[in-house]
């Protein structure tokens, strides 16, 4: 049986804007909701080239993109699904551009049987998100925002936490983002594990850092950061039975990579010190999650999946995309294709 998955080429400088022909022209449908929102007004650029911008849903909802799908020829999208009943709604579609890195909510086996290039944008966002998942660390270790809590109440009780330099912390995932974390925090003077199943023990040593298992990881670090893709478990009912007492987790990656159920059990009864993430199961949905329940307030911190938005992050992201569906468009090739390597 043949499996799929999507590599990308390395980043490469985001080149001017590309001629699109008359041919090519028409409606670029946009539902990242940050795009053009830095310092530099994409929109502009675009339809300084002939095309128009068309917003829609970053859900994207079928019924909602049903009309602006059938006349787009291209589509910068966010991190909501694309699927096959999406693109079959695009005949003209050429070129989709990722407003971001992972494509695992794109059908790329799909998108390549209808002609579509699909582009991202790796290593755009690499720094910002590095940056806030290290302040969701110290926010966790802290205290800071319970601490804040307590003040505006009236109570100035002290709160002891532990600093960046006495702690083994655990990076899952030890790509762009995760190398990011890792460089900062060993100015710390952290000592950082990482386990990827693509990490070489020499580039782990350049780096300063030691590889691990993920069993080595739950047992032997204070704090642990998720940088893998989606699609699977890491901290689940066995990583928590073994993991070190009063270990922080921090998530700025995927949702799924975390059983919130058996995290808000183990916070409650101890065994965790604290969980702090950019990201939840029910994001964007009315669906409660069990890690905002009243009683874990002290001890849980969630962001509004923000980790990448910085002005410097949107403009790379937002350029990067921006340049390569002009690229496209001209009949040039993108600076950052995302291709499907068959496997047997």
């Amino acid at each position: 049986m043949n499996t799929s998955r999507a590599t990308t080429d390395a980043p490469a400088p985001v080149p001017g804007p590309a001629p699109v022909p008359a041919q090519a022209r028409g409606t670029v449908l946009v539902t990242s909701r940050s795009f053009s929102s830095g310092s530099r007004d994409l929109v502009a650029e675009l339809a300084a080239g002939g095309l128009t911008v068309v917003r829609g849903p970053a859900t994207h909802d079928l019924a909602a993109l049903a009309e602006p799908l059938a006349a787009a020829v291209a589509w910068i999208a966010g991190t909501g699904p694309v699927t096959e009943d999406h693109l079959a709604r695009a005949p003209r579609l050429r070129v989709l551009a990722r407003y971001g890195v992972g494509v695992d909510a794109v059908d790329l086996a799909a998108a390549a049987r209808r002609g579509v290039t699909v582009t991202n944008t790796p290593g755009a966002n690499s720094d910002a998100v590095a940056e806030h998942a290290i302040g969701l660390l110290l926010a966790a270790l802290r205290g800071i925002v319970a601490g804040d809590r307590g003040v505006r109440s009236g109570d100035w009780g002290v709160r002891r936490g532990r600093e960046l330099g006495s702690l083994t912390l655990g990076v899952v995932g030890f790509g762009r983002i995760g190398q990011a974390v890792a460089r900062r925090l060993t100015g710390f003077g952290t000592e950082v594990l990482a386990h990827d199943p693509y990490l070489r023990r020499d580039d782990a040593g350049a780096l300063g850092v030691r590889p691990a298992s993920l069993e080595e990881l739950a047992a032997d670090c204070d704090a642990v950061s998720l940088h893998a893709p989606g699609g699977h478990r890491v901290v689940d009912a066995a990583w928590l039975e073994r993991a070190r007492p009063g270990q922080v987790i921090v998530n700025t990656a995927r949702a799924d990579l975390v059983d919130e159920a058996a995290v808000a059990a183990a916070l409650r009864s101890g065994r965790l010190g604290g969980y702090a993430a950019d990201t939840l199961s029910a994001e964007g949905t009315d669906a409660g999650s069990p890690l905002l329940a009243d009683d874990l307030a002290q001890r849980v911190v969630i962001t509004p999946h923000i980790g990448a938005q910085t002005v410097e992050a949107v403009d790379r992201m937002g350029s990067a995309a921006t340049a390569d569906v002009l690229a496209v468009l001209s009949g040039a090739g993108p600076a950052h294709p995302v291709r499907v390597q068959e496997e047997k």
